[in-house]
This record gives structure tokens, C-alpha cells and sequence, in this order.
């Protein structure tokens, strides 16, 4: 049998982190994966965290199963994180939560909705869009088109984004990331989503929002604004949440699938098909991650610490992207990297080729990846002056 498996891809992060790892640079740089590193270049448990993790152990009385949905308590809370006010005429109000494996398993589950319930469906992702983006629709069986997101300068592209989803049916559904786009850290102003809310209910195409980095770009408030704008507009909404970065849970594969819709049986429906679809892949999400997740947002303490750190962590990923600019404007490079300044969240674009990517891999041991996406979050506060001279060379090779 196995003979016959013909070569299949592989996955292109970690291609380049696997080669990371085989570099016997000193000054090799790894830029390539999604998680935060403090200015030593580790990537800590977060206090609140660890405080959660020693309250749960010293309690804990049994690891028996949660359910097909997880951790109840969990799924609450993180419907009331996201959507605000849980009344039954707010958007919390009209909405079930499944608890999934991390956010691509919360992608994943809500692909498999899509193709049970409209098979016909386009789903719409931007260009360029998070890498596991089509590969997760696709393998759901679903179709995939996309979409313009930014215009020759690097800022979002509002006329366009508009203009390529005014072709968007009624039975299609169009995945956008609630805040700090990745890869590019391009997102769009509030009136922005305020024209994407209104093309949606005009036309009647439905919101999926994948929700990883809330708290990392402008603030957690800020950065769930969207998704609540676009769940008081519309009848029927998808939402794929993630703790991974804001909790720093990632080795602990916590998420949550959200659906939101216009009656309360078809939000039950909605809830039993997503468990359903979770049985026949892992059967039930693992509890740990959940718990702590719980513990954090159910104690006033526990949250406040959470909220300072989230805080902090967001202070250090936007002093870097700004240190990044000016080490680039003092060598000369200033307007290759004034974008960088209005990017957001974990990750930003260099302005180089995928070639000059490759040269910047093979000439400054910096990784980062073809498409010119690096971890901004992961850069030791002394190595960006490194970053930048790397990056300077490349552009003074063209």
C-alpha cells in the first residue's frame, strides 16, 4: 500500500524550520514560526498561566471526559471574551461554542459545516492569506477563491477588497482574520469593516472569522471590535478562535468553534453537526489548556494579571517592529520600510523577493519565509540591528 503513496508536499514553515535547525551559524536567526519570544529570545509562561496551572493541580480530582463540546464552562467564557454582552439579544445571545484542537482544528470543523450545509459553497480567502488557509478548506472538500488585500504600497486595499467580493454569492462564505493579519500585518480601519459588514448583509454571503492574535494588536478590545461589528450585522456568522498566542498555550492546542445564527434551533443544529464532525476526527478536545484558559478569565485577579501581560507582550512586538524601521531609515532604507510602522500583530512583510529572501537565508542565516513574512514577535531585543543590516545588504544587492 504504501508504495503507491506518490510524494506528497510538505509544509513550507516547517521546510525552513527543520533547516533552522540543521544551520551551525552562530548567528543564525529564526523567524519563521508564530510565537512570541520575550527579549531573551524564550518564549515564557505566562504568569497568570502558571498561577491557573498550580490552582488546577492542587484541585484537581479526575481526568474523566468533558463531552463532545469540551469544556462547557471554557466555551462560555470564551463566547463572552469574544462577543461581548451574553444577553439574549446580544450576539452571545444567538451563538453556541464548541471547544476544538487549537485553532486550526476550530478551521477545520467549521469547513466541515460549510460543505454539510451549503456543498455548493465558495469559501474566499485573502491573497496573500495565512498558509494553512486553503489546505484546511480544501481538504474539507470545499472550493476556494480569493481575494485582493493590499495595493502596490502595502496598505489595505479597501476599493479592491470590495470590488472582488461584490462577487460573492449568497451561498458563499469569506474567511477574514478579525485582527493582525497574517502574513502581511495589513489591517483594514474601522470603516473598512464597516463597508465589509454592510457588503455582507446586502449580499448575503457569510462571515467566517479566523480570530488568533486578539490582544496583540491594538489592545484585546480593539482587536475583537470587528468581530462584534460583523456579528450584529449579519444573521449567520463562523468564528475559529485560537488561545495559542494570547495565553501562550501553544503546545496545549486550545480553540474554539463559534457559530452564530438566526434562530435558536438552527444554532442547536449548527452545535450538534460541529460535535459530530469532532467525533469522527479526535472525538473530544483535550481538557488542560481549557481549564487554564477557564481559570484565567473566571478569577477578577487571574484575569487582570492576564490582561497586564497581554498588555506588555503587545508593547514589546510594536517596539520591535518600530526599532526594525528606524536600524532600516538609519542605513538608508526608509522607505522600503515605512509599511513596516503600520503593520500589526505578530508578524510583518519584508519588502523583499522571494529570491532576496533566499540570499537573506543563505548570506545572513536569517529565516524567514519565501513570501517575506517573519515573526516580529520572535526577534531578541539585541538582534535587530542584525535583522536590519541582513535586510539592508539584500536591498543593496538589487
Amino acid at each position: 500500500m504504501l508504495e503507491l503513496l506518490p510524494p506528497p508536499p510538505t509544509d513550507p514553515l516547517w521546510d525552513l524550520t527543520y533547516e533552522f535547525g540543521s544551520d551551525e551559524r552562530a548567528e543564525r536567526l529564526n523567524l519563521v514560526l508564530g510565537v512570541y519570544r520575550d527579549h531573551t529570545g524564550r518564549t515564557p509562561v505566562m504568569a497568570a498561566v502558571r498561577e491557573a496551572e498550580i490552582r488546577l493541580a492542587e484541585r484537581s480530582e479526575s481526568k474523566e471526559y468533558r463531552g463532545l463540546s469540551g469544556n462547557a464552562a471554557f466555551n462560555r467564557a470564551l463566547l463572552t471574551l469574544v462577543l461581548g454582552d451574553t444577553g439574549p439579544q446580544g450576539p452571545a445571545g444567538r451563538a453556541a461554542a464548541v471547544q476544538t484542537v487549537a485553532g486550526s482544528g476550530a478551521l477545520r470543523l467549521l469547513a466541515d459545516l460549510i460543505c454539510r450545509t451549503r456543498p455548493g459553497a465558495t469559501v474566499w480567502i485573502s491573497d496573500p492569506a495565512y498558509v494553512n488557509h486553503r489546505p484546511i478548506l480544501e481538504a474539507a472538500g470545499l472550493e476556494v477563491r480569493t481575494y485582493g488585500w493590499r495595493d502596490a504600497e502595502g496598505r489595505f486595499d479597501a476599493a479592491g477588497v470590495l470590488r472582488d467580493l461584490a462577487a460573492a454569492g449568497r451561498d458563499d462564505v469569506v474567511l477574514l482574520q478579525g485582527c493582525c493579519h497574517n502574513p502581511t500585518g495589513v489591517d483594514p480601519e474601522p470603516e473598512d469593516w464597516e463597508a465589509l459588514a454592510a457588503l455582507a448583509a446586502r449580499d448575503g454571503w457569510v462571515p467566517f472569522v479566523d480570530l488568533a492574535y486578539h490582544g496583540l494588536g491594538d489592545g484585546l478590545e480593539a482587536d475583537l471590535r470587528a468581530t462584534r461589528l460583523l456579528a450584529e450585522r449579519v444573521p449567520e456568522m463562523l468564528i475559529a478562535v485560537s488561545c495559542s498566542k494570547n495565553f501562550g498555550l501553544y503546545s496545549d492546542r486550545t480553540g474554539c468553534a463559534i457559530v452564530l445564527g438566526a434562530s435558536e434551533r438552527a444554532v442547536r443544529h449548527a452545535e450538534t453537526a460541529l460535535q459530530n464532525a469532532a467525533r469522527t476526527l479526535y472525538s473530544m478536545p483535550p481538557e488542560h489548556g481549557a481549564a487554564v484558559v477557564t481559570a484565567v478569565l473566571e478569577d477578577e485577579g487571574l484575569r487582570a494579571l492576564w490582561r497586564a501581560e497581554l498588555d506588555a507582550m503587545r508593547g514589546r512586538i510594536e517596539a520591535n517592529r518600530t526599532s526594525l524601521a528606524a536600524e532600516l531609515a538609519e542605513l538608508g532604507w526608509g522607505a522600503q520600510a515605512a509599511s513596516l510602522v503600520r503593520q500589526r500583530g505578530m508578524f510583518s512583510m519584508l519588502p523583499l523577493t522571494p529570491e532576496e529572501m533566499l540570499r537573506l537565508r543563505r548570506q545572513y542565516a536569517i529565516y524567514g519565509t519565501t513570501a517575506g513574512r517573519i515573526n516580529i514577535a520572535g526577534i531578541e531585543s539585541g538582534r535587530i540591528p542584525c535583522l536590519a543590516r541582513g535586510v539592508a545588504g539584500v536591498l543593496a544587492g538589487r
